[in-house]
């Protein structure tokens, strides 16, 4: 990381962080799925939920229908992911608050970056192509768990900037199990979580913690893009 300071733009930082403890909000599915589906439900969806035909206990699960719900919550995150990236420049002070502020150097070795190209990512199969955004996703929900409790410390009065960061950690969580939902359908082998944050560095300063919560909720941003474009592409191989 460089150093803390208005200039410490240089330099890769290699931030290990401890295992946050996810919390999970579960609405049961009224088909009669095992699966629980892992995100507040807008009311529109939640009634639809309500209004299918029971499932049979032995009818095997289509994957059309878990992608169908996992490509619609990531267009409805996509919808809110730039608002969340003002949001928390807004409350950095400068120089993350300046005019067209970006900083693309800045990564963190413990949170895979989103961008890949092209002709890698069409030749992706779908256990890959599956595999990376839920390793992605599994990430992004303990990192931004990070992120909101360094800005509780950094910025106590931002009520709007906790409740979006807590917001878009749901979210992440709730495309998780709609990833996993469709691996299960597809017969797809589901990654063990693990903690992919490491030792927390307590002793981080506050602007190397901006700088991490910079990262996070950019490539919030860009891995939410990346689904949607992952999810589009099997919802037109296994349409319903």
């Amino acid at each position: 990381m460089g150093k803390s300071g208005g200039g410490g733009w240089k330099g890769n930082p290699e931030l290990s962080i401890g295992y946050f403890e996810l919390r999970y909000y579960y609405i049961k599915r009224a088909q009669g799925l095992d699966a629980d589906l892992w995100f507040p439900l807008p009311a529109p969806f939640c009634l639809l939920t309500l209004l299918l035909p029971p499932r049979s206990p032995g009818a095997p699960i289509s994957p059309a229908e878990p992608i169908s719900q996992a490509y619609s919550l990531a267009l409805y995150m996509q919808k809110n992911t730039s608002t969340l990236l003002q949001t928390y420049l807004q409350y950095q002070g400068s120089p993350f608050s300046d005019p067209g502020f970006s900083a693309p150097e800045l990564q963190l070795s413990s949170l895979p970056p989103a961008a890949v190209s092209f002709k890698t990512w069409h030749a992706l199969d779908d256990g890959e192509r599956l595999g990376h955004a839920q390793g992605a996703f599994l990430a992004l929900t303990q990192h931004l768990q990070l992120v909101g409790d360094d800005q509780r410390d950094l910025n106590p009065g931002s009520p709007i900037l906790l409740a979006q960061l807590g917001a878009a950690r749901l979210r992440a969580q709730g495309l998780l199990g709609n990833m996993a939902a469709i691996m299960t359908a597809l017969g797809l082998p589901i990654p063990p979580e693990e903690d992919t944050l490491g030792v927390v560095p307590f002793g981080a300063s506050a602007f190397e913690r901006k700088c991490r919560g910079y990262v996070v909720t950019r490539e919030y941003g860009h891995w939410t893009d990346r689904a949607v474009r992952d999810l589009a592409l099997l919802k037109a191989k296994y349409p319903g």
